[in-house]
């Protein structure tokens, strides 16, 4: 699944792992069900409703996406601790070459697992890498009952607000 990426991004965005949606049709956050891009919008981000297909727009806001893993799966479960560590140590990397302003992970349980970072919660975190700001973002997919897209919008407007400087 290829990034959606350039040096120097406001907001690098980064999933758990591509479904099977989006490494069928080659656009992240692809399957219907998902909220990214409708929480994309109502947080401020984008100043319309994007479709997956015109995901390579982004960069035009300073925006981009990439995953944790790349392996697609049908559920971000079907990871393994260590596809999560590997893939948090190629993401450090990747943030050290692009270094985006803040570096936006959704999903708290896969931050956790990719950074070894047990205590951490939605929101700024302490840790950076290298000038890059860290912020945990709730996940978007359907599957997480715990946010509406209304609340998920309010986080990602923090974000927001924060890579603005307002």
């Amino acid at each position: 699944m290829p990034d959606v990426v350039a040096a120097g991004l406001s907001v690098l965005f980064c999933g758990i792992n591509p479904g099977l949606m989006t490494a069928a049709t080659g656009h992240h956050f692809a399957r219907p069900g998902n909220r990214f891009w409708p929480v994309l919008h109502l947080s401020g981000f984008t100043p319309r409703l994007m479709k997956p297909s015109e995901q390579e727009e982004l960069l035009s806001y300073g925006l981009g996406i990439t995953n944790v893993v790349a392996r697609a799966t049908a559920r971000a479960d079907e990871l393994s601790a260590e596809e999560y560590r590997e893939g948090g140590r190629l993401l450090e990397e990747k943030v050290e070459r692009l270094r985006p302003e803040w570096l936006a992970v959704v999903g708290v349980t896969a931050y956790r697992s990719a950074f070894g970072d047990r205590t951490a919660r939605i929101g700024p975190q302490e840790r950076t890498i290298g000038s890059s700001r860290v912020w945990v973002l709730p996940n978007p997919s359907g599957l997480n009952a715990h946010w509406t897209a209304e609340t998920m919008a309010e986080e990602f407007g923090r974000l927001r607000a924060a890579a603005q400087g307002l």
